[in-house]
């Protein structure tokens, strides 16, 4: 059986963090769910994390000084950043998506995240290919 992967999910918003976190679950994920910026951070320094998921506006560290320093901290950890309160976001964001709140469904949020990981992880079996190269360069051509 394949490890679970490990996502951090944080919203200030415990209703909305709390049906985000059943419905990756619910997908099989491992959840992290972190009321503030400051948790998740420590969270995220703790190790293990392969994606975050975070809400924009939260008092203190908001979303995007979140995954700001998550990338300083990790380039290839893929962030997911919602928010209900701009359609349109504005600001610069390291972020590798941006959702508004209402604008998707769970089906395209989970979707969406499944191709994060895999972009992460990036193609299958490349250590393979990696093996067979040598064997190519000793064969002869008749």
């Amino acid at each position: 059986m394949k490890p679970k992967k490990t996502i951090l999910c944080v919203d200030d918003n415990e209703q909305s963090l709390s049906i985000r976190k059943i419905l990756l679950e619910t997908r099989g994920y491992r959840v992290l769910a972190c009321k503030s910026g400051e948790i998740a951070l420590e969270a995220f320094r703790r190790g293990g994390v392969d994606l975050v998921v975070t809400d924009l506006i939260m008092p203190g560290v908001d979303g995007s000084k979140l995954i700001e320093e998550i990338k300083r901290l990790s380039p290839q950890t893929p962030a997911v950043l919602i928010s209900g309160h701009s359609k349109i976001y504005e600001r610069e964001t390291l972020a590798d998506l941006f959702l508004p709140k209402g604008t998707y469904g769970p089906a395209e949020l989970l979707e969406r995240i499944r191709l994060l990981l895999v972009r992460k992880r990036g193609p299958k079996r490349p250590l393979e290919l990696r093996q067979r190269v040598p064997e190519a360069e000793h064969a002869t051509v008749a």
